[in-house]
């Protein structure tokens, strides 16, 4: 029985299930646990998903966003979820720090079984079942693998693979990241076949630009923009200040770092957004320039080797200048 098998069958065991992913949801871990949440329905099962904080503006069109406990919202109801729980699912996520410190330890009480399904470097033993392959371009890639190959495959429908076809496309930055395999476009195929409306994902993802996101993107590439390291590492840092002059929402900034990596010549790019105290880091890469390591040695993170996210605590100067000074130890 494969790893896909068993976790079929403890999903099908259960009889209520909590959803959960990682902190600063991005278009895989939402679209896994809707996904996911849709499948289990189907089984007739208690179902709940539980998420750290809300998802981004660019996600709000997806049905049953709605049903989405946020932590940072209703903790306490978050609590008795898990706590009510005899299964527990992680999706796109390696470790319960993952998940912000309180929700952490709201998962670290956790005492029935867990399942882990991620495809992000070094998973942490937190799980009993754990479905962790670094080589799938995105969780909900495994995911659908998980219903594919279950005795329930007949339940799979254009409602459950439209999530997931979104979160291979923003996961892949619409199929363009070294990481698709000739895997994933059969799995696409297969989705089509569904009945998955691909256009119709693309322009409610990507075609839903307000005034002050084009302008704060405008604003970011023509004011904020820095080439160093000999043109190869490019650098967009926004401050709170700059934020709130375009009327920020959650999700405006996101794609921005894959445009600078889009420079003739840059091989890394890194954005820096200051947001309630703290600097989030994004960092891109491609070719020898793996990110993964100085996001996660010098700014707390981790990821994938050409996509990984960190953040700081310093002033955004601070952060600006530890980036630059790191910059050498670890690009030629």
């Amino acid at each position: 029985m494969t790893i896909y098998q068993q976790i079929a069958d403890t999903i099908a065991a259960a009889n209520n299930i909590v959803i959960t992913a990682h902190k600063s949801p991005d278009g895989d871990s939402v679209g896994s646990s809707i996904g996911l949440y849709r499948f289990i329905q189907k089984l007739q099962k208690n179902v709940s998903i539980c998420h750290p904080d809300k998802a981004p503006s660019f996600l709000h069109w997806l049905e049953d966003l709605n049903d989405i406990l946020v932590f940072e919202e209703d903790p306490e109801a978050v609590e008795q979820k898990v706590h009510d729980a005899d299964l527990l699912i992680c999706l796109d996520y390696n470790d319960f720090s993952r998940v912000g410190k309180d929700m952490q330890n709201v998962l670290e009480h956790y005492t029935g079984k867990i399942i882990l399904i991620d495809h992000h470097l070094h998973p942490a033993p937190i799980t009993d079942l754990m479905l962790s392959d670094t080589t799938v371009c995105s969780t909900c890639q495994l995911v659908y693998e998980v219903i594919r190959q279950s005795d329930k495959a007949k339940l799979l429908d254009a409602h459950i693979a439209t999530p997931l076809y979104l979160g291979i496309v923003t996961d892949t930055g619409s199929f363009r990241f070294p990481s698709v395999e000739p895997r994933t476009h059969q799995i696409v195929a297969e989705m089509l076949e569904l009945g998955v409306v691909h256009y119709k994902v693309h322009e409610n993802t990507f075609d839903n630009n307000t005034v002050d996101k084009l302008k704060l993107r405008g604003y970011a590439t023509s004011e904020k923009l820095e080439i160093i390291h000999n043109n190869r590492i490019a650098i967009i840092a926004l401050s709170q200040e700059e934020l709130n002059r375009f009327n920020y929402q959650k999700g405006d900034t996101e794609g921005l770092v894959n445009v600078a990596l889009s420079i003739d010549g840059v091989k890394a790019a890194v954005l820096l957004t200051e947001q309630n105290d703290q600097i989030r880091m994004s960092f891109r890469g491609k070719d020898d320039y793996e990110v993964n390591i100085i996001a996660a040695e010098q700014f707390g993170g981790g990821g994938h080797k050409y996509a990984a996210g960190g953040s700081s605590t310093r002033s955004l100067e601070d952060t600006i200048e530890q980036l630059k000074q790191e910059i050498p130890t670890y690009f030629a």
